[in-house]
């Protein structure tokens, strides 16, 4: 089978021209992480690519039929449907379709300042399973906004919103459990579940046992691996979703100071003061009364 670099039938891309990508680059809004090409090959048959000295530009590929491969690091991995990789810029690398089953890919080239943030998962085969409220529709959806928009032009205010879609984009990749949450409590995991117990018991004045309870944990473990995962104790972040209720009050209603900390759980409002400007570094009265 002759192997081709593009031309596949059904195919889709865009390559913003160099002045638009300098552009990009300078602009204050965009340089912190831009895009520089965006497609889609369906069933790409003899789809290759080698770059012995790599590609000026960091390259998600994201498969979402049939089967592909690439090679970074003297390394070769095997790419099916529902996985993804993102190359490092100006790393020699090849990839390339299955002979026997091409795969279809979503792709993006991007680059950026602040690129470097989705390094830990630059140059690995990743896996998204089309578990209970995968989101895998919505993502592509985001594709097409993207894509649509490019179509539209290359007016500043098209190319900066292209921008924050693809932060957007690639967070979807980075942080695949975060990006299910709203559609799969079901598979929540026992923190994700602690948060959304915490968030429905605002008005509570919640012990560190009761939340061990709520899934299952002793105390002793659950507060490891709680501090583990989120940097906070549980009941301190418990009491961060109770300052940010309460700042939403202060905000947004007229309630006294005395109100909210007693409809946050909160017996003592000078306890509640206190805790508020931990959070804040201000108190409630002074953040109430602040020039927004």
């Amino acid at each position: 089978m002759e192997l081709k670099s593009e031309g596949f039938r059904g195919e889709r891309s865009i390559v913003l021209p160099h002045a638009i990508q300098e552009l990009l680059a300078r602009n204050e809004t965009t340089r912190s992480l831009y895009l520089t090409d965006i497609g889609y090959y369906p069933k790409a048959s003899g789809h290759f690519r080698s770059r012995p000295h790599g590609a000026g530009e960091n390259i998600l590929i994201y498969c979402i039929e049939g089967n592909g491969w690439f090679s970074v690091h003297h390394k070769k991995y095997s790419i099916s449907r529902n996985q993804f990789f993102i190359l490092e810029k100006n790393v020699p690398h090849e990839y390339g379709a299955d002979r026997q089953s091409p795969w279809s890919i979503y792709w993006v080239h991007f680059s950026g300042e602040k690129a470097s943030i989705f390094s830990s998962i630059f140059n690995q085969a990743l896996d998204i399973p089309p578990v209970e409220g995968h989101r895998i529709q919505e993502r592509l959806s985001i594709f097409e906004e993207i894509y649509q928009n490019l179509e539209l032009g290359y007016s500043q205010d098209n190319l900066e919103y292209v921008s924050m879609c693809l932060w957007h984009l690639l967070a979807s990749f980075r942080f695949v459990q975060q990006f299910r949450v709203t559609n799969n409590v079901k598979q929540m995991n026992f923190v994700q579940q602690t948060i959304l117990f915490m968030k429905e018991n605002l008005d509570k004045n919640l012990k560190l046992q009761e939340l061990a309870a709520h899934v299952h944990y002793s105390v002793s473990h659950f507060s490891l691996m709680f501090a583990k995962s989120t940097s906070y104790s549980p009941l301190e972040y418990f009491n961060q979703l109770k300052v940010q209720r309460a700042c939403q009050y202060l905000d947004h209603t007229n309630l006294s100071v005395k109100s909210i900390a007693y409809k946050l759980g909160f017996n003592d409002p000078f306890y509640f003061s206190k805790v508020f400007k931990k959070h804040t570094t201000l108190s409630p009265y002074r953040y109430k009364n602040r020039e927004k």
